[in-house]
């Protein structure tokens, strides 16, 4: 056994071993050309590194290795070394596995059609053509293509897949899309409605025994359309009723344009007695009905020579919750339509009702033929002299008014 030499024993003082340990050398590797020299203590580090420090590959490769790369040399880049598929479990050498990388069939592989998928390389042609969820494939009824997961959708909307007729005919197997013109045009074994269904008739046959039927019914037909078309008639005069509530005046004052007087002139002194009547108004909401009526070549005293103007009483929907006589003050208002309204001169005409007048009674279901009012209300002289009458038209401001007593 060979002596144990501590320490102490061979660098006896701590001086000794600093001096030492500092002296300068050269690399032991001096005489292949080496030239590295420094401390003594650098030198394990430099032999680390130093190019002259090898040794020949122990796998008989042939190549002179540094020390300190010996193993790696061994397990990762000798030509000869020996290692092992990690995914097919073969044994092979550094060159041969190169080649085998990249080509092993076992070796797992994200399927290009990004369906999630990993497939050993031997498997992915297969499964990319015949397994893959995102592989494209031909619908067979329309030969469109499809992505393969989103195929079983497009199956149950495809119009060319064929479905039987729900009547059973014997058009056999039809295509989706034309389902619907078949049931409608050429249906055989369809119960179709008569074209009087909406009339009211309740036939239903088939196809073939329809015209039968129409000409079989025409009299019956003739009713039923006779039948709607009163129907229709009562509903029309309804809604014209209600549209005639809805825009009826309610606000006590009335507003009448009387446009193309001219002529309406003309016809009034070619024609005795013309009367023109406005539209009626309310004097509120639940009040009185009135209509105004113009003689635009007079009447009565006014005849030939004036405009005369009356108010009427019709029957209402409310007279029966109103007050009678009726009592409010009226008032006539022919505009001055001057283009200075500073100096527009109107000419205004009103009465209080004599309540003992029958004009002013509870109406019956005719209204009186005249109403009350004025006359001579304007003399076709005045009404040529200033703005009354304009553009051929003239206004005329009817006004009702509960709270005046005094006519104004």
């Amino acid at each position: 056994m060979e002596p144990y030499f501590s320490l102490s024993q061979i660098y006896p003082e701590p001086d000794t071993e600093k001096t030492i340990m500092g002296s300068v050398v050269y690399c032991i590797h001096h005489k292949d050309g080496c030239k590295w020299s420094d401390e003594l203590r650098k030198l394990k580090a430099h032999l680390n590194v130093c190019k002259h420090d090898t040794a020949a590959c122990s796998n008989g490769c042939g190549a002179q290795i540094p020390r300190v790369l010996m193993e790696d040399h061994l397990k990762y880049t000798c030509p000869e070394r020996r290692t092992r598929c990690e995914f097919c479990g073969q044994d092979f050498t550094g060159h041969t596995l190169e080649n085998h990388s990249g080509s092993c069939g076992y070796e797992p592989l994200y399927c290009e059609n990004k369906c999630g998928l990993k497939v050993q390389r031997r498997h992915l042609s297969p499964h990319k053509s015949n397994d893959c969820a995102k592989r494209l494939v031909g619908c067979r009824y329309c030969s469109k293509e499809f992505v393969a997961d989103t195929l079983p959708a497009h199956v149950t909307k495809c119009g060319r897949v064929p479905v039987t007729c729900p009547n059973h005919c014997e058009a056999g197997l039809l295509a989706r899309e034309d389902l619907d013109g078949h049931l409608k045009d050429h249906c055989p074994s369809l119960l179709v409605p008569c074209s009087f269904r909406e009339a009211g008739c309740r036939f239903k046959g088939l196809r073939h025994s329809l015209d039968k039927h129409l000409d079989e019914s025409t009299k019956s037909h003739l009713n039923l359309m006779c039948t709607v078309v009163n129907k229709q008639q009562h509903q029309i005069t309804s809604l014209k009723s209600a549209l005639q509530r809805l825009s009826l005046n309610q606000t006590g004052t009335l507003v009448w344009k009387i446009s193309d007087y001219s002529l309406k002139m003309s016809e009034a002194k070619t024609k005795e007695g013309m009367e023109l009547v406005s539209p009626p108004f309310y004097t509120s909401q639940y009040g009185y009905k009135l209509q105004a009526s113009i003689f635009l070549n007079g009447n009565g005293a006014g005849e030939g020579t004036h405009m005369s103007v009356y108010i009427k009483i019709l029957p209402g929907e409310y007279d029966a919750l109103l007050r009678w006589p009726f009592a409010h003050s009226v008032s006539f208002t022919l505009f001055d339509q001057s283009s200075v309204p500073e100096k527009a001169c109107n000419i205004v005409e009103s009465f209080i009702p004599d309540p003992t007048w029958k004009n002013f009674q509870r109406p019956s279901k005719e209204p009186d033929s005249l109403g009350f009012g004025f006359p001579r209300f304007a003399s076709h002289e005045v009404l040529k002299k200033r703005h009354f009458i304009k553009d051929n038209t003239m206004f005329l401001r009817v006004k009702v008014d509960p709270s005046k007593i005094v006519a104004v």
